[in-house]
């Protein structure tokens, strides 16, 4: 007996009501109809998939591009006892295999993979073997070249569709502008999708730009004049831990991250954070993704990121129990021309970019045709010190190349030792009989870690079983490795490495064919989100939930009052003040709209202009909370129109 989507949130989630759109989202997607739904940070996506892939018949397939992430809501969803996996780069061909296996024959009901995964023929092999009901793409603004995280990975899932075609699919992303949204119903070949939009205001997030030479001095008194929790965004890793130390001498208890950390030591530091143990979180871009911490009082930048996109993701970190926060960006005199500086570093010529693809081929010694799906440990320090390269632009030529989707590279991340015995309990036996050597080792294996290492994959601890054998780490991993040869055993050690994976066979690195002219027009793009950075921190006049407002095409006149444009505003003269932002919308102005919208979807500046209202911003007021209230929505264009349950 399937239960609702109320009573699936109710026992899983332990919440008795969606947020705003979430059950029409799950709604449209268990109606087979393809969805694009646009929801700010903190807006519950996970739940939209969720929910309706527990509801319906067999599993559903997520599709993102962070490893970290899949593992997180694989955790999170196996300790609310659902069946979930993940295949990602860094699992051996046999764990791949028999994950894969447990979608097809058991009850797992989410796999997580990466869009890289999805043009391997074991993976498309195996997929079409399984009872999918929905497929998921979260992140969907990778897809689109004029996003700020392009992946040209993502454009193999409308592939996916030729062989699913009557499945749905749910596009989520947080941010997105016209050109993006268009980009994704286009490429990830939708069929006439129902879009969702959730408002890109918060209301209760003041956004400010404070101008300042001594950053860390001007951090030090916002953080003792808001108290609360607060993350404190940086540019570099090497930042992160000196403005922390900074802060902790001053006597406001901080905490730093970077994705250089070890797993262990970024796990502790977030747990500390998200417990209260310390105030302060300081960190790269790498932290705050899933990170759903309600009470955080301020986010500060102390370096600004180099699209809006970012930065509104970032900003809306705060304030997640809808209490006043605080999103304050730091802004010295040079940080315009830094940014450009930064953004121009990221593309270096072509020629420089060959060079480094054919140094990546005679460092793996990688023949001409070679390569494909291949993974290697990389040391980029050691790669760089062996050809004389240097240090930023071979960065940037290999994330170009990532980028063109050559190679794939993987941050350190935690993956750890895992062992599976390769045959039966009686061929082990007959095995021990044989091989007096490794009689006791191997029982000790069954002692710690039980009849499961018959059946699936089983993290272990190299150092518990050299402390229970009496013998060196060294030593275990060596049996372990001498097991493996003898096809006794699969053993995959821990990687703390950043893995690099190719995507394709090895070109001849003159012939290598880079989309010149792609990689200029997303220079020239990616220059283009700095130049809006730089005029969003330059602003003086304009309220700055406005600003962001008509960034993401959401255009509203309505002033949020709490931003320092808007507060500035108020301490002015009387006659620069603006106008109150609402007085009560007339009454029938909600009927007017549906009315209106009733004959055909239409922009707000057209409706606007069509109502004529006594009250422009009173009528846009009502606009966002007929919105929120779910009455009309934005369509696939982006123009407003009736919401689905009302025509």
């Amino acid at each position: 007996m399937h239960l609702s989507a109320e009573e699936i949130l109710r026992h899983y989630w332990g919440h008795d009501r969606f947020r705003p759109f979430q059950k029409e989202i799950i709604e449209a997607v268990m109606a087979g109809d393809d969805v694009l739904a646009l929801m700010p940070t903190g807006g519950g996506k996970s739940v939209c998939f969720q929910v309706p892939a527990l509801a319906m018949d067999g599993l559903c397939l997520v599709i993102s591009p962070l490893i970290a992430l899949m593992k997180d809501q694989v955790e999170n969803l196996r300790k609310k006892g659902i069946a979930a996996e993940a295949v990602y780069s860094g699992m051996s061909y046999r764990q791949i295999d028999r994950t894969l296996d447990a979608c097809i024959y058991g009850d797992v009901k989410f796999l997580y993979v990466s869009p890289e995964r999805l043009k391997t023929e074991l993976f498309q092999v195996r997929a079409k073997q399984m009872k999918i009901n929905l497929i998921a793409v979260d992140e969907a603004h990778c897809v689109s070249a004029w996003g700020y995280d392009f992946r040209p990975s993502y454009l193999q899932i409308a592939e996916v569709r030729t062989w699913l075609p009557k499945i749905p699919l749910l596009a989520l992303t947080a941010t997105a502008t016209r050109e993006v949204k268009f980009d994704i119903v286009d490429k990830l070949a939708l069929n006439r999708p129902r879009v969702f939009q959730q408002s890109f205001a918060r209301p209760n997030l003041s956004y400010s730009v404070i101008a300042s030479e001594d950053k860390e001095g001007r951090l030090q008194r916002i953080l003792t004049n808001v108290p609360g929790s607060s993350v404190v965004y940086v540019r570099s890793r090497r930042r992160t831990q000196l403005v922390a130390s900074d802060l902790t001498r001053k006597g406001i208890p901080a905490t730093f991250y970077h994705a250089g950390l070890s797993p262990q030591e970024r796990n502790a530091r977030q747990d500390a954070w998200l417990k209260g143990k310390v105030r302060v979180m300081v960190a790269t871009n790498a932290f705050g993704m899933g990170i759903d911490k309600p009470d955080v009082r301020t986010v500060v930048h102390i370096d600004l990121p180099d699209t809006l996109e970012a930065y509104y993701q970032e900003a809306g970190r705060g304030g997640r129990d809808g209490e006043k926060s605080f999103a304050i960006a730091l802004v010295a005199p040079s940080d315009p021309a830094e940014l450009k500086k930064q953004v121009e570093q990221q593309y270096p010529d072509t020629d420089f970019i060959r060079r480094v693809y054919q140094c990546l081929a005679n460092y793996y010694r990688l023949a001409i045709g070679a390569g494909l799906g291949s993974s290697y440990d990389f040391d980029i320090q050691g790669f760089q010190s062996t050809f004389g390269l240097p240090t930023v632009d071979t960065y940037h030529a290999l994330r170009l190349l990532e980028g063109e989707g050559f190679l794939q590279m993987s941050e350190s991340y935690h993956n750890p030792s895992k062992l599976h015995f390769a045959i039966d309990s009686r061929q082990l036996y007959d095995f021990q009989l044989r091989n007096e050597r490794y009689d006791a080792f191997t029982k000790l294996l069954l002692r710690m870690y039980g009849g499961v290492l018959f059946t699936d994959f089983c993290i272990i601890s190299e150092a518990a079983i050299a402390k229970a054998f009496l013998i060196p780490e060294a030593e275990v991993r060596s049996m372990l490795q001498r097991l493996q040869d003898l096809d006794i055993v699969e053993y995959d050690p821990q990687k703390n490495q950043p893995q690099l994976t190719f995507l394709t066979e090895r070109y001849d690195a003159s012939e290598l064919p880079l989309s010149v002219r792609e990689i200029a027009a997303r220079r020239d793009r990616d220059l283009s989100k700095v130049q809006a950075v730089i005029a969003y921190a330059g602003n003086r006049q304009r309220c700055r939930t406005q600003l962001l407002l008509a960034y993401f095409d959401e255009p509203s006149d309505l002033e949020c009052g709490i931003c320092d444009t808007c507060v500035a505003k108020k301490k002015g003269p009387a006659e620069t003040r603006p106008a109150a932002s609402a007085a009560s919308p007339e009454p029938d102005e909600k009927q007017q709209i549906l009315t209106y919208l009733a004959n055909g979807s239409t922009t707000i500046q057209h409706l606007v202009s069509q109502i004529a209202p006594r009250n422009e911003n009173a009528l846009l007021f009502t606009i966002r909370e007929m919105l929120a209230d779910g009455l009309i929505a934005y369509d696939a264009l982006g123009n407003l129109s009736l919401a689905e349950k009302r025509r």
